[in-house]
Order: C-alpha cells, then sequence, then structure tokens
C-alpha cells in the first residue's frame, strides 16, 4: 500500500522488478490507508504526503492489520521513526526500497507486539548506510541528529508503581498522595501521576487550583511522538511536600475526557517517567475488565484501557482494600485481575482505614486471621489505621500527612509502605504466591469478619 504522489516513482520501480514485493493498493489519502490497512489488504504501507498527520495511535491502527509503516525521508521521518516506522533514504532506488520492506516485514513477523516495532525499525535502519549509496560510489552513513535534538533516551532505571483498589472508594488516592510523599522524602526523584478515568482526583487532594490535565498534555505528546525528557517534565507540575518535591501529572479535568489516555500513550509516558524518574506512583482506576467486544468489533478506545496499561507496565502493584466486611472482600475478588493485568509485578497487598468498628475488637489480627484461614496467595503486608479527623484535616489542608500529622498512626505506616516499596523482594520470585480465584472466598471472609 502507497500513500502520497512522492511513492509513485518507488512504486511504479516496484511493480516493474516482477519480485516478492507487490503493490495492492494505492490509498487517496490517510482515511483510505487506515481503513485498507485494518481491511489486512497490505503487509507494508509506504508514506510520502500525509505522513505528518500520522500518531501513535493511527500507527497503532495500522499494526493491528498486521502491515508495517515505511516512511520516505524528508516527510516527517525522524518523528515517525521515533514512533516506530522504518525509513527509506532519499536515494533508495526500487530495488532498495523493496528489500527494506521485505526486511521490515519479516522483522515484524519475528516481533508481533507494539513495543517490538521499535526494535524492527532500528533493525532496518542498520542496513540503510548501503540502501543510500550515492551515484559516485560513496556510501551515506548513518543520518545525522537534527540541532537541538535529544540523544536516544537512556534505558530505562526507575520503577513504575501502581496503585489499584476495587470499586467503593478504598482510598486509593490518598494511599498514592502520601506513597509518593514518603519516597520523597526518602530521598527518591518522585513523581505521581493520575490515571484514574473515573475519578481523577490527586489534584484536589493536593490542593492544586490549577488543574491542567497533566497526563493527557503528556499523552498527546507521546502521540505525536514528541514526548522527550524536557517536554515531558516541563508537562508536571513541580509539588512542594514537606520539603521536598514531587513532580505531579495531574488527572482528566472532566470525566468525558477518557478517550485521551489510550494505551499506546500512556505506555509510552510511563517509559518515558521510568527513564526520566527514579519512582513513579500511578493512582489508577478500578475497572480491569478488557472490553473485548468493544476491542474485536471497532477500534473505539477503551475507558479501562489506561488502568491496564499502568498495571502491565508497573514493577510494583500496591492492593489497597477497606477493612472491612465488604472491602476485604472486593478485594479478593479482584486479586486474580491484578494478577492477570501484571504478571510480571510484585503485588503489596495493603488494607486501609483499619478500625474496631468494623473490624472487631483487633481489627489487624481480625483481618490476618481471616485472610491466612481461607487461603489467599499473597499475605497482607500493611495495614493503615483509619483516623477520619487526621485524613480530613490533610485533605482540607491540601496536604500529605507528613504537613499536617507528622506523628500520626496513619503517617507511621505510610512511611512503612513506601520502605516495603523501595525493598527489594527476597527470593528469585518477585511475585509471590499465586492469587486465589472465583467469588466464594471474599464471602467466606466477610461473613468470618462480621462474626
Amino acid at each position: 500500500m502507497a500513500l502520497g504522489i512522492s511513492t509513485w516513482p518507488l512504486v511504479d520501480g516496484i511493480e516493474r522488478l516482477h519480485g516478492p514485493v507487490t503493490v495492492v493498493r494505492r490509498c487517496l489519502d490517510l482515511t483510505e490507508l487506515l481503513a485498507a490497512a485494518r481491511a489486512g489488504l497490505g503487509r507494508a504501507a509506504l508514506v510520502a504526503e500525509g505522513a505528518e498527520e500520522l500518531t501513535a495511535s493511527l500507527l497503532e491502527q495500522v499494526r493491528l492489520g498486521g502491515a508495517v509503516l515505511l516512511v520516505l525521508e524528508g516527510h516527517d521521518h525522524r518523528r515517525l521513526a521515533g514512533l516506530g516506522a522504518v525509513v527509506v533514504p532519499e536515494r533508495a532506488g526500487p530495488a532498495d526500497a523493496a528489500r527494506l520492506v521485505e526486511e521490515a516485514v519479516s522483522a515484524a513477523a519475528d516481533a508481533p507486539s507494539v513495543a517490538g516495532y521499535a526494535d524492527v525499525a532500528a533493525q532496518t535502519t542498520q542496513r540503510q548506510a548501503a540502501v543510500g549509496e550515492a551515484a559516485d560510489g560513496s556510501v551515506t552513513g548513518p543520518e545525522p541528529a537534527p540541532p537541538g535534538a535529544e540523544p536516544p533516551g537512556p534505558p530505562r532505571s526507575g520503577r513504575i508503581v501502581a496503585v489499584w483498589g476495587p470499586t467503593g472508594a478504598p482510598g486509593r488516592t490518598t494511599v498514592a498522595v502520601n506513597l509518593a510523599a514518603e519516597l520523597a522524602l526518602l530521598g527518591e526523584d518522585a513523581a505521581l501521576a493520575d490515571a484514574d478515568t473515573y475519578g481523577p482526583s490527586v489534584a484536589a487532594a493536593l490542593g492544586m487550583l490549577d488543574e491542567a490535565a497533566g497526563l493527557a498534555q503528556a499523552c498527546r505528546l507521546a502521540d505525536q511522538g514528541r514526548l522527550d525528557g524536557p517536554a515531558l517534565r516541563r508537562t508536571a507540575a513541580d509539588v512542594a511536600v514537606a520539603g521536598r518535591t514531587v513532580r505531579v501529572l495531574t488527572g482528566l479535568t472532566r470525566q468525558d475526557r477518557w478517550p485521551e489516555l489510550r494505551s499506546g500513550a500512556v505506555a509510552t509516558v510511563l517509559e518515558r517517567c521510568a527513564q526520566e524518574f527514579g519512582t513513579t506512583v500511578v493512582d489508577c482506576g478500578f475497572a480491569l475488565e478488557a472490553d473485548e467486544e468493544l476491542t474485536v468489533d471497532t477500534m473505539a478506545p477503551r475507558r479501562h484501557a489506561a488502568a491496564l496499561t499502568v498495571l502491565e507496565r508497573a514493577d510494583v502493584v500496591v492492593a489497597v482494600g477497606a477493612a472491612d466486611a465488604i472491602g476485604v472482600p472486593r478485594l479478593v475478588k479482584g486479586l486474580p485481575d491484578v494478577a492477570a493485568a501484571a504478571p510480571g509485578a510484585r503485588l503489596v497487598v495493603t488494607v486501609n482505614k483499619l478500625r474496631r468498628s468494623a473490624a472487631g475488637r483487633a481489627p489487624e489480627l481480625g483481618v490476618r486471621d481471616a485472610w491466612a484461614r481461607f487461603g489467599p496467595g499473597p499475605a497482607v503486608e500493611h495495614f493503615v489505621p483509619w483516623d477520619p479527623e487526621t485524613f480530613d484535616e490533610a485533605l482540607l489542608a491540601g496536604a500529605v500527612l507528613a504537613e499536617t500529622a507528622a506523628g500520626s498512626p496513619g503517617r507511621a505506616a505510610l512511611r512503612r509502605l513506601a520502605a516495603g516499596v523501595l525493598a527489594e523482594p527476597e527470593g528469585a520470585d518477585a511475585g509471590g504466591d499465586p492469587v486465589v480465584r472465583g467469588t466464594r472466598l471474599g464471602g467466606r471472609i466477610g461473613a468470618w469478619l462480621r462474626r
């Protein structure tokens, strides 16, 4: 498939070769190209004019149709190369272009995931020096970086910590905000992102009056292939917390903006955060359904994609549940979905709002006893006591417990949680034992706490 009149000389030449690469469609506009790609008409798409309109989300549609993207040099090729497109040099002839198509298609077959397309482009680019051979016999080297461009990003070194909890307000945002603050106080270069597509509230919890949907802005730059380190730091707001600084990517200003948090863009933002910051805490939504019917039948975005992507990319998942006869069963029932969405992450189970009125005279012992008795895989590692006055005071002040109640038991528990997140797990298997399956266990725990 081809798009743009600048591709016509190469397309005509490829057709005259009568080789394994053939041209199945010359598209008039980008919409036709996307439709042809989604229909599976071709294995590769060569673009020139119209390349400026391509974003990461549109490239994902091309890839979902089983096609790789090649772009002619000079047509916004630098940006598209960062998104995983293969660049066809300006001097390339029909035979050279056909060879690049074959190599790109072959490499994509071995690495069909979206993340693997960047490696495909890198592998194919290594052969472009030979393709760029000039008429006088000289060989052009790899294309130099544009003036002022940032060099290739460093390998991922930071960690992504996802804070998840089931429906019912178990305290995800409270834990996420205070966890990020405690990590900063422990010396970490900490960042905080609000990826909740149902109830974003990090900005409100921190008393931020200028709420500019920082994560959505970062996703927009990522979708355009323009999210580098400086751009990410400009998008994040620096918030002073107890004498330290936490970089905050605020959440959506309206819930109906959730399509802006597309899976591919969120993944790119998280990868950049892991390169730029020491630890990034992400407050994600409760819903983890994959929307399989919507995914298969249409190209519509998924509201749960942001949470699923955060869990997939997380190094540590802090699973938060409320310490009562409803909250704990909900947490248990949701753990299998969390384990499936984050198979490589270390799971840290945290019970929040611990109080005698909801969990018995010895609430911590009661929850531990019920948890151990009915056999869920990961043990409860942390308990956060519920002190409504202390937490309400912090929320009213737009502050964290380290600022308003530094000596409170709740703050001490959250500080232990931060230290536990930073600690390396013992043993080779960081993921722990498999979690339980089914829903009967949740009902048993609820009944046990009510006894």
